[in-house]
């Protein structure tokens, strides 16, 4: 009854990892693909670090992380419905791999917080610059439909504020006015007031830092809960 009742919960286990490696697999497809999103706009700024060049990438990452959360998803579910040793070991080692890698990026995060804020902070310059250069020109369509769905989606006017956008350009982006009003100038961006986009993530992520640290702990219990399982099988397996 016992060993009944582990097969169904690491099959829940792993039916819910599959399930978001999926989902993962398709979000990586989708940022690779999309040309609108905020990755694109990497492309076009001269001068940012190059550490923070390595996001254009991300899309490929989660198109990795997705594959490799599927396959071990797989080899978790048949491992427990099949009793295969070799696939139930398997899936330990890679979840145990995964493990570590998350708490030595942990690490990395809390280590080097101030240098990553300093890198935010050339990197925004170099955005603020680009934006001015290239937003509204021709030759820029990209770029400025690029900025225009991260400006809607957000509710944000460009980096910092409308100051990001180039005294030349006859109107501002609509978002950097209010929503009521008719045309976007200067003197209105001014009287709006719409924060920069830059801060609005910022804001989003400090506002939500209590889920995300949540969701966090949650995939890590769901790990170590899937590890114990795992091994408690492997064990019974062939007994």
């Amino acid at each position: 009854m016992c060993h009944a009742i582990l097969k169904i919960i690491m099959f829940v286990f792993n039916g819910t990892i599959f399930a978001a490696g999926a989902a993962i697999l398709g979000v990586g497809i989708w940022v690779t693909v999309d040309k609108s999103s905020l990755l694109g706009i990497l492309e076009d700024i001269e001068g940012a670090p190059p550490e923070l060049s390595q996001l254009a990438n991300v899309g490929y990452l989660l198109i990795a992380v997705g594959a490799v959360l599927g396959v071990m998803g797989f080899l978790g579910c048949c491992g427990a419905i099949m009793e295969n040793k070799c696939m139930l070991l398997t899936f330990f080692i890679i979840i145990l791999i995964i493990f570590i890698a998350e708490v030595a990026g942990a690490i990395v995060v809390l280590v080097f917080q101030p240098v990553v804020g300093e890198l935010l902070e050339k990197f925004g310059e170099e955005v603020a610059k680009t934006i001015e250069e290239k937003y509204g020109t021709p030759g820029g369509e990209t770029f400025t439909s690029s900025w225009n769905t991260i400006m809607k989606e957000f509710k944000c006017c460009g980096y910092n504020n409308y100051t990001d956008f180039s005294s030349t350009l006859p109107q501002l982006p609509k978002e950097c006015c209010e929503m009521s009003a008719d045309t976007c100038t200067r003197p209105a961006a001014e009287a709006a007031d719409v924060t920069g986009c830059f801060k609005t993530l910022l804001t989003f992520i400090e506002d939500n830092i209590v889920i995300i640290a949540g969701v966090a702990l949650g995939i890590a219990a769901l790990e170590i809960a899937a590890m114990i399982v795992s091994m408690i099988l492997y064990n019974k397996v062939g007994k």
